[in-house]
């Protein structure tokens, strides 16, 4: 089956009512292409530190939607012409002229998974849902990791830059803090290497149904792994909820910039002779991470790097 796609051409400026002029005519799904910059919001909730330079903004944006082949197209293009010719009364939204092409039919939640194959961070084996473990890889620490929506499926240097910490660290009496969770996947190999109890917070509520599925995937009962939603760098009742000096470990696979507002914070949450162990910092923020550890009173225990990304692990004496 292939779709329909229809391009419109207007301002960067008038993208968010355009779109909320097609909602009005029932067009939802609205892809948008343009060459403004990422915000510091937008590269936060991207898990990125650092972007490459990219073309500069010329005002112009390309919104694009999409109809089945059987869809009655004469009537709702009409329709939005109608809306986007009454948008113009009242807004320069640029030329809106509308262009039609076709595109295959693509299941666009899905089809990243043909890039993902199950691999090894040293001696443990993570498997996506969708494959089967080879036999002769049966008695191995096999961890089965779907992201789906969330982020983390331990191919990325930072997670695996922590897992690694983790195997150092993690004993049988473990209680872990996951901020960040993602996936899920840092909560699931401590618990898998032993750990009690795991608890992690996440600002996308994504991180929910990928943390339960997983769970599920790898027989994590419910009790052992509890997730909440929430920014614990300034919600005193996610604080609360989360418990003060009640951990061993605490991890945080998150951006250098999250890390220093993090740090002092955290610390309210560890146990005395606790471990908190941080990755998704670029080389060039190491000494930042550093000194956030030290002046929130922490011992730095180690630096450890892979590629250009770094984890520091530091401990409260």
């Amino acid at each position: 089956m292939k779709w329909n796609r229809f391009t419109i051409k207007t301002k960067t400026e008038a993208e968010d009512m355009v779109i909320c002029t097609l909602a009005e005519v029932g067009v939802e799904g609205v892809e948008i292409q343009d060459k403004q910059p990422l915000t510091e919001e937008d590269k936060a909730q991207m898990f990125v530190d650092i972007m490459p330079e990219g073309p500069e903004d010329d005002g112009v944006a390309y919104l694009n939607f999409y109809l089945e082949e059987d869809a009655d197209k004469d009537a709702i293009l009409s329709d939005v012409r109608a809306a986007l010719d009454e948008l113009k009364s009242y807004m320069d939204i640029g030329e809106a002229t509308i262009e039609e092409s076709q595109t295959e039919d693509k299941d666009w939640i899905n089809n990243w998974k043909e890039y993902f194959h199950q691999f090894y961070v040293d001696d443990i084996l993570i498997v996506p849902s969708w494959e089967e473990v080879k036999e002769e890889d049966k008695d191995k620490m096999i961890l089965h990791i779907d992201p789906g929506t969330a982020f983390g499926t331990g191919m990325h240097e930072t997670t695996q830059l922590v897992i690694r910490q983790l195997k150092k660290y993690v004993t049988k009496d473990t209680e872990l803090l996951d901020v960040g969770t993602g996936s899920g996947i840092l909560g699931i190999v401590a618990l898998k290497l032993g750990a009690a109890h795991v608890v992690g917070t996440d600002l996308d509520p994504c991180a929910i149904s990928a943390v339960s599925e997983n769970k599920e995937s790898n027989q994590i009962p419910d009790e052992a792994f509890d997730m909440m939603i929430g920014n614990i760098i300034d919600d005193k009742e996610v604080q609360d909820k989360v418990g003060y000096e009640k951990y061993d470990i605490v991890a945080a696979n998150i951006l250098a910039d999250v890390l220093v507002p993090l740090t002092p914070v955290i610390v309210h949450q560890m146990k005395k002779g606790a471990y908190y162990i941080t990755s998704g910092i670029l080389d060039v923020k190491e000494e930042v991470v550093t000194d956030a550890v030290k002046k929130a009173g922490l011992t730095l225990v180690e630096v450890t790097r892979q590629g250009e990304w770094v984890s520091v692990t530091a401990r409260k004496d």
